[in-house]
């Protein structure tokens, strides 16, 4: 079901944010864009705000934070994987040769996340929950549909995270080199990896996150009216008419008119 009320199976997509450049005007573009709702959170967050479809919690926008003497980080949508022990998947994922950027810690009552990369260098961050599961409404417009790790490397990046959540890929018929993620006895994959031949060269592996949306056109023109990028044009797929998009500070995601329910 859309609607979230279950604990995320291990190695799930649960939650995904992005980390702004300008966190205020990135908020203006993204509730105008999808209809979301929601404000600055408390300082004690750092002012990371909870946007909300009808009411549910479907990501999160914050304003991005570099470590002292460090470079500003990128501006991007994030993925995060549901664990169930976030301190023994960083372990497995070091072991499985992950490089961590940060050790596990606490985001107070909610839960406990770390973030990392695959051997790929695809980047994303991991999140055992306590207080605070995840995504409320996913497979619904404006809502988390898909998520995808694009990197040059399908087959090291399959063997990673079959080490570190247990999940296998096997190939989706419709997309030749494509591999979809299925937890252990799962008939759905959760995610997805894709060959990133077709990019540019200088494009570096990273995990797309892919919205639901009930007309691509529609919306592929209002992201342009409001200073986005289209970067590949509505055009059907095997899943759905879908478009790529990168917002005015170029954090890119997706869009596909297909509600997987």
């Amino acid at each position: 079901m859309p609607e979230i009320h279950e604990p995320f199976t291990p190695g799930t997509p649960c939650w995904v944010d992005l980390m702004a450049e300008d966190q205020r005007a990135a908020m203006d573009f993204y509730r105008e864009l999808f209809g979301w709702t929601g404000e600055f959170g408390p300082p004690s967050t750092g002012g990371y705000a909870t946007l909300r479809k009808d009411g549910r919690a479907v990501c999160g926008i914050g304003a991005r934070q570099a470590a002292r003497g460090a470079e500003d980080p990128p501006h991007v949508w994030t993925t995060y994987l549901a664990t169930e022990d976030a301190d023994e998947t960083l372990r497995r994922a070091r072991e499985a040769g992950g490089v961590p950027f940060t050790e596990v810690f606490d985001i107070g009552d909610l839960g406990r996340m770390a973030m990392l990369a695959d051997p790929t260098g695809a980047a994303f961050g991991i999140w055992q929950s306590r207080e605070y599961r995840g995504a409320e409404l996913v497979n619904e417009p404006g809502s988390l549909l898909w998520n995808n790790c694009e990197t040059r490397d399908p087959a090291g990046a399959a063997e990673f995270y079959a080490r570190v959540f247990a999940l296998d890929s096997r190939p989706i018929p419709q997309i030749e080199g494509a591999l979809g993620l299925f937890p252990p006895g799962a008939e759905r994959p959760v995610g997805g990896i894709g060959d990133m031949a077709a990019y540019p060269p200088e494009t570096p592996p990273f995990w797309l996150v892919a919205f639901s949306c009930a007309d691509v056109d529609k919306f592929a023109r209002a992201a342009t009216g409001l200073g986005g990028e289209v970067l590949n044009p509505p055009a059907q797929t095997p899943f759905g008419r879908a478009a790529g998009v990168r917002d005015p500070w170029g954090g890119v995601f997706g869009v596909l008119a297909n509600i997987r329910g």
